[in-house]
């Protein structure tokens, strides 16, 4: 028995996707985020989101490269070094 979704599954995930864009999405999260914080204030809240989207950016970019670092870096227009250095950071490589 396969996990893998059935196309038409994939083409109804790719079509509620397109609805949203990616700054979107990202504000609406950043909106429940700090909603959720109440009275709190938060503290590094840039390092915190770069941290969060950077490392499953990187993980998924590899991926999709099967592992290609110089493949990889071409597609997020940085040099292969700093990628190397952003996996890691990250303990991805």
């Amino acid at each position: 028995m396969s996990a893998s979704p059935s196309t038409a599954e994939v083409t109804d995930l790719r079509r509620e996707r397109s609805k949203h864009s990616l700054r979107e999405t990202v504000t609406s999260s950043l909106h429940l985020y700090l909603n959720q914080m109440s009275d709190h204030e938060p503290e590094g809240l840039y390092k915190l989101f770069i941290e969060e989207v950077e490392r499953p950016l990187l993980e998924l970019v590899m991926q999709y490269c099967k592992g290609n670092q110089t493949k990889a870096a071409k597609y997020l227009g940085i040099n292969r070094g700093t990628l190397r250095k952003k996996l890691k950071m990250y303990g991805l490589n």
